[in-house]
């Protein structure tokens, strides 16, 4: 195990790894966590074999209550846009890694909480997760990628509703409406760990190209879509892992993907 004083990251088993944000009372996505976050983000760089990351939290009840407002109410406004960035960042590096995430939800993910489990690819709630951006009861908007990725993940109409009237979402609407991918009634992370179990056995090369050609859905034309889906599945034909893939096919064997 891996450590900052309020993140700890462990090789769960080959090819997974997991983070696990501590900090008291309820994980305020404050500097120390922040940074915490990167440093995890960076050496599962490092380690270069990290095909799953689950991220989830060692605080009963919390995901992550969102933003440190504590730290905000002493900062001036340029120090609140180095603050934003600082979120920012981890959001879209988790969301652009070279690995799929998992976000292990079991209580509250409010604000920036939400937002980070919003930029893993998946979601797995327990029966106490409830999700919100409540951020325009402090006179903002949420601001490290929620208003896009509530949209794309929801639609309009529902991100809508969840933001203008800053509620709380439980864990089976949030299922059925797409916000989450999984919910359990068995322990969360255990659940989370088990859905990794599952990924980690297929191509990641190709599981990358499913989130990017997804992703371009939202961003591209049908016609332009369509032309993208072709170009990703010619390149992991001419350099991704399709030879093995075929090849174990074909020999009935099971695939030595990387």
């Amino acid at each position: 195990m891996t450590e900052t004083p309020v993140v700890t990251w462990t090789a769960e088993s080959p090819g997974v790894m997991v983070v696990t944000m501590d900090r008291p009372p309820a994980n305020a996505l404050g500097i120390p966590l922040l940074d915490g976050l990167h440093a995890a983000i960076d050496a599962a760089e490092q380690a270069g074999d990290v095909k799953v990351m689950v991220v989830t939290s060692a605080r009963d009840g919390f995901f992550a209550a969102g933003a440190d407002i504590k730290h905000m109410s002493t900062i001036d406004a340029e120090s609140f846009l180095a603050y934003g960035d600082k979120m920012r960042a981890v959001n879209d590096r988790l969301a652009a890694s070279p690995w799929l995430s998992i976000a292990a939800v079991d209580g509250l993910a409010l604000g920036g909480g939400l937002e980070l489990a919003m930029a893993c690819t998946m979601r797995v709630a327990g029966p106490r997760a409830k999700l919100g951006l409540p951020e325009v009861k402090l006179g903002l908007i949420p601001g490290a990628g929620g208003t896009q990725r509530l949209t794309q993940l929801v639609g309009r109409g529902r991100a809508l509703d969840i933001m203008l009237t800053a509620r709380q979402v439980g864990a089976a609407e949030a299922l059925q409406i797409g916000l989450v991918d999984r919910l359990t009634d068995e322990d969360v992370v255990k659940t989370a760990l088990e859905l990794a179990q599952e990924l980690v056995t297929s191509s990641l090369p190709a599981q990358l190209a499913v989130v990017r050609t997804v992703d371009a859905a939202f961003a591209l034309p049908l016609a332009e879509g369509i032309a993208y889906e072709r170009d990703q599945e010619q390149g992991l034909f001419e350099d991704g892992e399709a030879a093995e893939g075929i090849s174990a096919f074909v020999a009935k064997r099971r695939p030595r993907f990387a």
